[in-house]
């Protein structure tokens, strides 16, 4: 009889479709709770710019470009206007101290000059003639002091020899008495006369006293009204180097009008326009460095002009210690102005990705290389090479420091 065969429960065929299921359900899971699910964007290697994050001396500083200039010059205004006469020294022509450089003539200011000098010389006369009548009138009182002392040394004598023979009763009384008069009187006149020469005396000693002081005003004023003219001729001031535009003979020249400069050589400042944002940092003593002919060289602030003129202020630095040779005036320099202390900080480079992400967040680099995953990180100061890192990196990490622009929204970038 035949036998009746079990079915088979689990079957190949059954095994395998289970099986997928399982392991499709087991992936799905392992995507949902586990797998990256972050957006990816795929980067050549090539084109973009990876730096280390290293521990450094930080340094901030500003860079500027500065203007060479001779570290003093005089400049030549003109005191008097006029037209120019002769021309005596060229621009860029060396010159001494009071070297005549150019003359000027004013008619009108030359005749106004002698007429300022008439007057004085008049003043100066009527003064002298005060001085000659104070004088006169000194000499007439003590002539007739010595007129009356000579009277009373006849009728002295006379009056007491009178007397005696009047009381013996030998003279008449009338002759007695016109003697003693004439003798009372002269005495009486005396005592006048010498009081009134006093006081006159006292008088006229404070009279010359402010007759010499007008008098030496007078000349003072004289010898000034004599210089204007030589106002009309300028001289060189220092010792140095001449510079001037262009100047005609007969060019009309205004009274305050700037004729030139002299400079002294060899010793040079350099001028610094800088931003305004920077003048609550900017202070005198602060240093700075220049490149020149394959060296550096070291400034410092020695003079802030206070003025601000179009947003920037204007700083003079000296060289500190060596001067470059072969700079001229004129000559640009780029420096670095150092804002503050330096100290030891870890510092990313700087580079494109600032503008792009702000500071806040960058891509770094991960071991093995073949993924750049985005972090959050937090940044300080800055100079022209480096970033300050507060937050969020390491020494050796590496981030992409080049532009972020072609990277999008995304998070993570495989590098090719």
């Amino acid at each position: 009889m035949d036998k009746q065969l079990k079915k088979k429960k689990w079957t190949v065929k059954r095994i395998s479709t289970y099986g997928g299921i399982a392991l499709l359900v087991f992936f799905v899971s392992y995507q949902f709770l586990f797998a990256d699910r972050r957006s990816k964007l795929k980067v050549e290697t090539e084109k973009i710019t990876i730096s280390t994050v290293e521990r450094g001396v930080f340094q901030e500083f500003i860079p500027q470009t500065g203007t060479v200039e001779p570290s003093r010059t005089v400049y030549l205004d003109a005191i008097e206007g006029g037209n120019i006469k002769k021309i005596w020294k060229e621009s860029g022509s060396m010159v001494k101290e009071g070297d005549l450089i150019l003359e000027l003539t004013n008619l009108s200011r030359e005749l106004s000059v002698l007429q300022q000098e008439a007057q004085q010389v008049e003043s100066i006369n009527r003064s002298r003639d005060t001085r000659l009548g104070l004088t006169r009138n000194d000499l007439e009182q003590r002539n007739a002091l010595a007129q009356i002392d000579n009277q009373l040394a006849i009728l002295g004598p006379q009056y007491e020899r009178q007397k005696t023979l009047f009381e013996k009763k030998l003279i008449s009384k009338q002759e007695f008495e016109r003697t003693e008069a004439d003798y009372k009187y002269n005495l009486e006149r005396r005592k006048i006369t010498y009081e009134v020469y006093r006081k006159d005396s006292l008088a006229r000693i404070d009279a010359l006293k402010d007759i010499d002081a007008s008098e030496a005003k007078m000349r003072q004023n004289l010898a000034g009204v004599g210089t204007i003219l030589d106002n009309l001729k300028l001289r060189a001031p220092i010792a140095g180097q001449l510079s001037r535009p262009q100047l005609e003979v007969g060019q009309a020249v205004t009274q305050g009008q700037r004729l030139g400069q002299v400079d002294i050589l060899g010793s040079y400042k350099v001028r610094v326009p800088i931003d305004e944002l920077y003048l609550p940092r900017i202070s005198t003593g602060l240093h700075a460095t220049t490149p020149f002919a394959g060296k550096d060289y070291s400034l410092i602030i020695t003079y802030i002009y206070p003025t601000i003129t179009n947003g920037r202020f204007e700083v003079d630095m000296d060289f500190d210690g060596e001067t470059p040779e072969g700079i001229r005036r004129g000559q640009s320099m780029r420096l670095r102005i150092e804002l503050g202390q330096s100290s030891e900080e870890l510092l990313l480079p700087v580079g494109g990705f600032y503008k792009d992400t702000g500071g806040n967040w960058v891509f770094v680099v991960e071991e093995g290389g073949g993924r750049a995953v985005r972090r959050d990180i937090k940044l300080g100061r800055k100079n022209t090479e480096h970033f300050e890192v507060l937050e969020g990196l390491k020494p050796g990490d590496r981030i992409i420091t080049s532009s972020y622009e072609n990277f999008g929204n995304n998070e993570v970038l495989i590098l090719d």
